[in-house]
Formats: C-alpha cells, sequence, structure tokens
C-alpha cells in the first residue's frame, strides 16, 4: 500500500508536509482510530533516527509530519531515508509512504 514521495527539507527552517491517504480504489482511507509515526534515517541500517511529528485529519485522511526548526538546523545535509506508517487500534501495522528526505545546506545563521 505505501506510495514513494520524495521530500526536501531546508535546514534550519520549520518542515511540514500533508499527505493524502487513499484506499487502492482511490477513495478517502479514513484515519479515525489509528495512530501515526513516521522516521527518517541515514540508511536503513542506521540506529539512530530523526522522529517527525505526526498527526492526523482521520474523517479526510490526511497525515501531517512537521521538524521544527531547531531540530533541522543539526541535520547534516544530504540524502536520508524516510517512511511513514499507520497503526490501527488492533495494533495492525501498514506502511503508507516511504521515499527519499534530502536535507538541503543552509546559508543564513540568526
Amino acid at each position: 500500500m505505501a506510495i514513494k514521495a520524495n521530500i526536501v527539507i531546508d535546514q534550519g527552517t520549520d518542515f511540514s508536509a500533508l499527505i493524502d491517504v487513499e484506499t487502492a480504489s482511490g477513495a478517502v482511507f479514513d484515519l479515525q482510530g489509528y495512530t501515526v509515526a513516521s522516521q527518517m534515517r541515514k540508511n536503513y541500517a542506521a540506529t539512530t533516527a530523526t522522529n517527525f511529528i505526526c498527526s492526523h485529519n482521520g474523517a479526510l485522511g490526511q497525515i501531517t509530519i512537521s521538524l521544527d526548526s531547531s531540530v533541522t538546523e543539526v541535520l547534516e545535509p544530504g540524502r536520508y531515508l524516510y517512511d511513514i506508517e499507520i497503526t490501527s487500534g488492533g495494533g495492525s501495522k501498514v506502511r503508507v509512504v516511504q521515499g527519499t528526505a534530502t536535507v538541503t545546506a543552509g546559508i543564513t545563521r540568526t
């Protein structure tokens, strides 16, 4: 069920992305009763991860992932991998999105 979506995160800035989750037939996936988790790592085997702040609008099937500027400012520029998983109230997990997260270097220091 996972779709592929690549994201770009500007180092030192607030980041947010809105994801619409759909069923296989293209209908809105009702996320009511689900929890959302998302992480990014330098590679699949990396033991350290950056956790995204996750929320969802259940009835609309929308997930928001975000990072505060205090988090993005310490990220090393480069390519990372990320995914988003949803967990039902019964404990069933599904990966809904996966892809690369590219962190672009910041210039401005304030």
